[in-house]
């Protein structure tokens, strides 16, 4: 199996990156949106934890910047009706703590939000992960003020996952908590253009 890889970011114009270890040997690494954000500029060093999927039609290598969220995605393709595409898709639209979160508090709602969920996956994955995200720690969720859920909502119809919505409007909140919405959106649009810029 492998576990980790390596090396220089050779490419990361797809959601599939390339990443030229010290050996020569280019891996190619599809990654969640959450990690595709994180990643360093073409030519920087990267670390990858990966995981191999082999199936009937080929092997793909799927990577995370963060070992807890590898860990996620293998146990969501311990679900039934779960395969990689699914899992990754999930990551990619709700990020692995609200992933966790979401499935731990049955909040069917941001599951079913995700590309290919339906009510009834959500509830089949509610069922049978439940229990198995037991054991992960999640920092507290915090109360969130009425602007900050007319703000998520904005920032979703604009077209953001749920999960980087989230995380703009938790960093905007960090510095005070704005009374309108109007504002919260700003200062969370101003935290997603920094985390673009920074790419």
């Amino acid at each position: 199996m492998i576990a980790v890889v390596a090396g220089t970011l050779a490419d990361r114009s797809s959601e599939t990156v390339v990443v030229q270890t010290d050996g020569g040997v280019g891996y190619a690494v599809t990654v969640p949106a959450g990690v595709f954000a994180r990643l360093p500029a073409e030519g920087a060093r990267v670390v990858l934890h990966t995981e191999l999927v082999v199936k009937e039609d080929g092997w793909a290598l799927f990577g995370f910047d963060q070992a807890g969220e590898r860990t996620v995605f293998q146990r969501l393709l311990s679900a039934s009706g779960f395969g990689p595409k699914l899992a990754l898709a999930t990551l990619s639209a709700l990020g692995p703590e609200r992933t966790v979160r979401s499935i731990r508090e049955r909040d069917l709602t941001a599951l079913s939000s995700v590309n290919g969920i339906g009510r009834k996956k959500a509830e089949r994955l509610v069922v049978e992960l439940q229990d198995r995200f037991a054991d992960f720690e999640l920092a507290p969720a915090g109360v969130r003020p009425a602007a900050g859920d007319a703000a998520l909502q904005a920032l979703v119809a604009l077209g953001y996952t749920l999960g980087a919505a989230d995380d703009a409007i938790r960093a905007a909140l960090a510095g005070g908590a704005p009374d309108d919405t109007a504002q919260l959106v700003r200062r969370a649009l101003q935290v997603l253009a920094a985390s673009r810029a920074g790419r």
